[in-house]
């Protein structure tokens, strides 16, 4: 969230230099942008605390940047899923980005703790659930186009479903409304690429 804020920040100094001739001997507009443009790291978290979105110092271990980990990791995750998905020509690449998006959203609102939000930082990183509903119909969608679910399957099936077999896994850490999502996506990412999906064999004794 930081980033993002910091990357928007240098965006507009960049577009606001954009309008402006350079005399001769005042440096490259290149150059001048990057003495202008804020730095990622902040020099503010050495002494083990960080800040939330409020202003509110914690502890780097606070149970609030733990899971704010894990959703940029689940992010990540999905990501990787998404370019192996892209390659191969699923045309559910494009969900997959809404949930990144989603998540952003999820990451804002974590990193929003009611101990210190005033209304206009409630104001700014709430939502709906709309997006909820809309991630219950996809999984309609999917599953009636997937054969009956027989055995335990392994992650497997190909790139693409291992992948989202494995976005699943870290979706668990961070929030499990959307594994089943990633599940019947990874069957059906399986299913579209003709790769067989592992189940489990219980080992002889």
């Amino acid at each position: 969230m930081w980033r993002r804020a910091a990357v928007a920040a240098a965006g507009r100094g960049l577009r606001g230099m954009a309008g402006r001739r350079w005399r001769s001997g005042a440096g490259s507009p290149d150059r001048a942008a990057a003495e202008r443009a804020p730095r990622i790291y902040t020099r503010t978290g050495d002494s083990g605390f960080s800040s939330t979105f409020t202003g509110e110092r914690r502890p780097k271990g606070d149970r609030i940047f733990e899971a704010l980990g894990a959703t940029d990791e689940l992010s990540s995750a999905i990501g990787l899923a998404g370019e192996f998905s892209s390659e191969k020509g699923h045309t559910f690449v494009d969900q997959l980005h809404k949930v990144q998006c989603m998540l952003q959203d999820v990451g804002s609102n974590l990193a929003t703790p009611l101990s210190s939000a005033r209304e206009a930082h409630l104001k700014r990183t709430s939502f709906s659930e709309k997006p909820v509903l809309e991630l219950e119909q996809w999984i309609d969608s999917y599953s009636e186009q997937l054969p009956p679910l027989r055995a335990f399957i392994l992650p497997s099936g190909g790139r693409s479903s291992a992948a989202l077999h494995f976005s699943r896994a870290v979706c668990r850490r961070a929030e499990r409304w959307l594994s089943d999502y990633l599940f019947v996506l990874a069957r059906y990412a399986a299913m579209k690429e003709g790769k067989e999906e592992k189940i489990y064999i219980k080992p002889e004794p």
